[in-house]
């Protein structure tokens, strides 16, 4: 086989070996917390020495238990750097939770592979080493380098997985990105949402709940705090043309697969009170109260702007005091960007019908490559009781994210 329909065609036989790979890699535990990725580094690292011939493997600890990798494939001349990423660890498996498979089994049963990790993001890592496999059978076809970057720290938000390797190893750095985590084989993903989580307090003055002349209730001052950060969601973005036209045409294919309402998320502030406490006793005014929340700012608002809305919300709340405990920027590639166009092209190809081009709602380590400039978008397998009992991938869709990794990276490599 010496041309791109050879490749396709050895790239749609590839079904069995990214299940056996997504076996490998889910029976290995690796759950955040507690954040352990050393023996699930270094069975990916044997994978990619069997698999892919001539690659350079190197793991890199951060911490006594996160271990990232790094894994570097040359072609037949110089050329274009593409990265594929992903992250090595999962959520907690919880064996507390009614599972009706063995956990880490990777059990196949009616298309599906069964366990913890398999579709965030197992699966799609299983596909990226394959897409290397396909390019190491292949490097007459191709220039330059793919450089595949497994963090080991990405449920906890990255800071020892992709921004370490983002900062300290050079070949994290290419011309593109692809990560396979958790999505959808018809919908490719080239931007995510911003978000700010914070803290409000409220001080109040305690007095028994008949004499409430007497005191100052925190949680009627937190209550009305928490109405004036909801008028958050009145905020209006100025998003580039492209991307509101793009979540427009993305909508009759992306909402009836992530539901109704998606493309409305992805166009206006969100604000979720994720957490309240406050009081000891029914009769008891409170002094104190807490709450947490999480704002989702979409692309055309800023963080700063954001807050600068927050802090003039709040100003007229006494006793009330916020504090911003997480905040990134929202993220995109121009979906004109050529990654963009290759993806979706091989997509349509691959599935047999177009593929919707559209922002992606959660977050993931594509912030971090492309708040560094890089050119990035999200293509995986579609998560199936994510973080719960009985997660599982469609092989099916673990053979198409394996088919467009691979064809989307020789076409990119190969211009």
């Amino acid at each position: 086989m010496t041309d791109r329909a050879g490749f396709a065609a050895r790239a749609a036989a590839c079904e069995a070996q990214v299940v056996a790979m997504t076996q490998t890699l889910v029976a290995i535990p690796s759950p955040n917390p507690p954040g352990d990725t050393r023996a699930v580094a270094e069975a990916a690292a044997a994978l990619i020495r069997r698999h892919v011939p001539g690659a350079e493997v190197t793991l890199h600890p951060t911490s006594e238990t996160v271990t990232n990798l790094v894994a570097i494939l040359r072609g037949h001349a110089p050329g274009r750097h593409l990265v594929f990423n992903g992250h090595l660890d999962t959520y907690p498996v919880n064996e507390a939770l009614p599972w009706t498979v063995p956990p880490l089994g990777g059990l196949l049963r009616d298309g599906r592979l069964y366990g913890r990790g398999a579709a965030d993001m197992k699966g799609g890592l299983a596909a990226s080493i394959m897409a290397m496999a396909l390019l190491a059978e292949h490097r007459a076809l191709w220039r330059g380098e793919t450089v595949l970057t497994l963090a080991g720290d990405e449920e906890s938000m990255g800071p020892l997985g992709s921004q370490w390797l983002l900062e300290k190893v050079p070949e994290a750095r290419g011309d593109a990105v692809i990560i396979g985590d958790a999505g959808s084989p018809r919908v490719l993903r080239f931007g995510e949402k911003g978000f700010l989580w914070i803290e409000l307090e409220a001080t109040g003055r305690a007095s028994h709940g008949a004499h409430v002349h007497l005191g100052i209730n925190a949680l009627d001052r937190l209550c009305a705090a928490l109405d004036a950060v909801r008028g958050l969601r009145a905020l209006r973005p100025a998003a580039p043309a492209a991307v509101t036209a793009a979540i427009a045409a993305a909508k009759p294919v992306s909402e009836p697969l992530s539901g109704v309402g998606e493309a409305e998320v992805l166009s206006a502030v969100t604000v979720n009170i994720g957490r309240v406490e406050g009081g000891t006793s029914t009769n008891l005014v409170p002094a104190a109260a807490r709450a947490g929340a999480d704002i989702r700012l979409p692309v055309g608002i800023s963080c700063a702007t954001a807050e600068a809305a927050l802090e003039a919300a709040l100003a007229p709340h006494e006793g009330v005091t916020c504090r911003i405990l997480r905040r990134f920027e929202p993220s995109h590639t121009d979906p004109g960007h050529e990654i963009v166009r290759r993806a979706a092209e091989v997509a349509a190809e691959v599935l047999g019908a177009p593929c919707a081009v559209n922002m992606r709602v959660g977050g993931s380590d594509a912030r971090l490559h492309r708040m560094a400039g890089l050119p990035t978008i999200v293509y995986g397998p579609t998560p199936h009781n994510m973080g719960g009992a009985d997660e599982y991938v469609l092989v099916e869709e673990l053979r198409q994210v394996a088919q467009v990794h691979a064809l989307t990276a020789l076409d990119f490599l190969a211009a």
